[in-house]
């Protein structure tokens, strides 16, 4: 029997903690339930009002959270109708990041869409032999601890910060070094997943490297920009959809 006061609802039996970011909080909670498959792909989520005043926040904090959830493609919603469970995020995103956490990983990956396909055009411009040597020496550390399943997320950081430093201009590194927390949080979840994924998996995300290194060799600034924003975006989808083998 559900207590006084309480739903049977699972999202709207979820506590939070005031001293966090609240928006973050209640994107936590939903994904949890969704990642856990406590609320199943096509189900309908608590209204606004209700989540709102299960939580005590105002309805424009849980407008918030359930943009972020439209945006990285996790719920989806319905004009005058409700949100609903678009796809199921892999169980082991909340395993390896705190839930309340993957909002900020979310748009730290957001943000890289921008500065990196920047980073990248510059790079095909300006890039030296020296450059190239770096790119490709951190891309190779990256290849044989993939392939080896034991990952190293610096590897990773690495090669993207050789791009930027490829550019020519200190700031793309500059504005790298200042989210590095976030953006080795976020590699490390995303490695963590590929490396427990198929051959092929681990073949896609080396490729989308491999392209990009390929094309600032080339002198392919647009193709660089276009490459490095693809495998950014990729990288989100498989971080977001369990279904996504590659």
């Amino acid at each position: 029997m559900t207590p006084p006061g309480r739903s049977e609802d699972p999202l709207l039996n979820a506590t939070i903690r005031k001293r966090e970011t609240l928006a973050d909080q209640i994107y936590g909670r939903i994904l949890e339930l969704i990642a856990s498959g406590q609320l199943a792909e096509g189900d309908k989520l608590p209204s606004e009002h209700q989540i709102s005043e299960r939580f005590e926040v105002s309805r424009p904090v849980v407008r918030e959270a359930l943009a972020r959830l439209r945006d990285d493609g996790i719920v989806s919603a319905q004009h005058g109708v409700g949100s609903f469970v678009r796809r199921r995020p892999p169980q082991g995103l909340i395993e390896h990041a705190r839930a309340d956490d993957v909002a900020g990983l979310m748009r730290c990956m957001e943000a890289r869409l921008s500065l990196e396909a920047a980073a990248a055009r510059h790079a095909a411009l300006r890039a030296t032999p020296r450059d190239l040597d770096r790119i490709e020496a951190a891309l190779d550390h990256m290849e044989r601890t993939m392939r080896a399943r034991k990952p190293v997320r610096e590897a990773d950081f690495d090669f993207h910060m050789a791009v930027a430093e490829a550019s020519g201009n200190e700031i793309f590194c500059d504005m790298l070094n200042a989210t590095r927390g976030l953006m080795l949080q976020a590699i490390g979840v995303a490695q963590q997943l590929t490396s427990a994924g198929s051959e092929a998996r681990i073949e896609a995300v080396l490729d989308e490297h491999r392209q990009i290194l390929e094309a600032i060799r080339s002198r392919d600034a647009e193709g660089a920009a276009l490459l490095m924003s693809y495998h950014l975006v990729q990288a989100r989808r498989r971080v977001t959809d369990q279904e996504r083998r590659a």
